[in-house]
């Protein structure tokens, strides 16, 4: 198992990042005070890790139970067979509910009216709340958006919606003026740094002094990068040294060579050869975003052209 997963925080209490978000989340639980939540903020910083952690606090251990199911979604005249992964226990489903393209309104009415239909009964006999975690809901249509608003109003007495994204002004002001709005962070490099010697430390690792804090500053302040760059740098060479090199991901040394492809020549056939490296990077998953903030940004980019301009003066 890799160190990512080995480690990753179970419960609230174990959660180091983020610890104050963790201890708030962990009041809410105790008071029964849980209204619906919205986390937002970049990929990788923690947002499923909190939020699985927070499903554990109300539930208990077991709500990773993986289901693949049909979901029959009445639209008006016709029915719509739509078929989607979810997680899903007795008390909470998750899904993305974007995957069904221009169809996810449906699914946002369809599922949270399935979750409400009969409320949660806890072993005291006590009826509670049922959760729906819907993720990259600012990828949602604007028609799904609406119709989300109208069923968390609904049945707002037995389901709460959990909902994530990437970027808050992407969602509407009538979803987020209903919701707890939760910002998740980048962690700072002290944070990554005692992440890391936790878990040097665990592994029984004899880590030299300023190694992790040198893996934290490469690591663009994502933990899950940091973690998976220390586990490398222990197969690579251990015993560690202090100023071991910390290799980049490949795709980032695919990227790297493609604005120095750009510049050296402009032609149609140095630009099919470019567009087909863009096509093989988002065929394997990485996002265009991505993409740009890396080595193709505009700053690089006009760097590179300036320095251009200078030599041919």
């Amino acid at each position: 198992m890799l160190w990512v997963d080995k480690y990753r925080p179970k419960t609230l209490a174990k959660v180091i990042v983020h610890e104050d978000i963790a201890q708030n989340l962990n009041k809410l639980v105790a008071e029964q005070d849980c209204p619906h939540l919205l986390f937002y903020g970049p990929s990788v910083f923690g947002k499923k890790t909190l939020i699985m952690g927070l499903l554990r606090q109300i539930y208990g251990p077991g709500v990773e139970k993986v289901e693949n199911r049909t979901w029959k979604v009445d639209a008006g005249n016709r029915a719509i067979d739509l078929e989607l992964t979810t997680l899903s226990t007795a008390n909470h489903v998750e899904l993305c509910p974007s995957d069904a393209g221009f169809q996810d309104r449906y699914i946002v009415q369809d599922v949270i009216k399935e979750m409400a239909r009969n409320r949660a009964i806890d072993s005291k006999g006590k009826k509670t709340f049922k959760v729906v975690v819907l993720n990259e809901v600012d990828k949602l249509s604007r028609e799904a958006q609406h119709s989300l608003r109208r069923t968390m109003e609904k049945y707002s007495t037995s389901c709460r919606l959990i909902l994530c994204c990437n970027s808050s002004s992407k969602v509407t002001e009538a979803i987020r003026s209903r919701c707890l709005n939760v910002r998740i962070n980048a962690p700072a490099q002290e944070q990554i740094v005692r992440v890391l010697d936790f878990i040097g430390k665990k592994e029984g690792l004899e880590v030299p002094p300023g190694f992790t804090a040198h893996i934290a500053e490469k690591s663009n302040r994502s933990l899950r990068r940091a973690i998976l760059s220390f586990e490398t740098c222990r197969v690579q060479q251990y015993p560690f040294k202090n100023y071991q090199e910390i290799s980049p991901l490949e795709w980032e040394e695919y990227v790297s060579t493609l604005s120095s492809d750009i510049m050296k020549e402009q032609s149609p056939k140095r630009l099919f050869e470019v567009r087909g490296k863009l096509y093989e990077l988002l065929v394997n998953c990485i996002p265009p975003e991505i993409l740009l903030k890396a080595e193709i940004t505009p700053t690089r980019c006009r760097s590179r052209i300036q320095q251009k301009t200078i030599k041919t003066r």
